[in-house]
């Protein structure tokens, strides 16, 4: 397995991958998501390959207060195999390099498998409520 950062070459594979892991939702764009990744440190859109295909991919934030870990994915038959972990460790080590004191990541709820995962990894559940606003409509849905 490589790890390496995300080229935009590898957008179609990447989204196919998400659709596969069921990261999707209507009210995000993925190729949005991607271009405005790209134009900020894209060096923290990690992807795993193994045998030349993307099996899994996690991208990167850090404000210079926290830092973040979204679109975490391993393709179905390719789970347990530890990259997952491969790839957040790896973000946590760059998140680390630049001073990164804490990282957040968000889960649904109902999500227990990756919870578990998260909580294997030393992540811990927070007292917090997140509240969110969308600011710009990227379409109607």
């Amino acid at each position: 397995m490589e790890i390496r950062i995300f080229r935009q070459e590898d957008s179609e594979e990447v989204i196919t991958l998400w659709e596969r892991c069921d990261l999707l939702r209507p009210w995000n764009d993925p190729e949005l998501d991607i271009e405005r990744k790209l134009n900020h440190d894209v060096s923290l859109f990690l992807v795993a390959e193994v045998g030349g295909e993307i099996v899994g991919t996690v991208m990167g934030g850090y404000d210079g207060h926290r830092g973040s870990a979204y679109y975490l994915g391993v393709h179905p038959e390719f789970r347990g195999r530890g990259i997952a972990n491969a790839l957040l460790s790896r973000l946590e080590k760059k998140l680390i390099a630049r001073g990164c004191p804490k990282i957040n990541i968000q889960v649904r709820e109902d999500n227990d498998i990756v919870i578990g995962l998260y909580e294997r990894l030393g992540y811990e559940q927070q007292d917090v409520l997140v509240l969110g606003k969308r600011v710009i409509e990227d379409d109607e849905y």
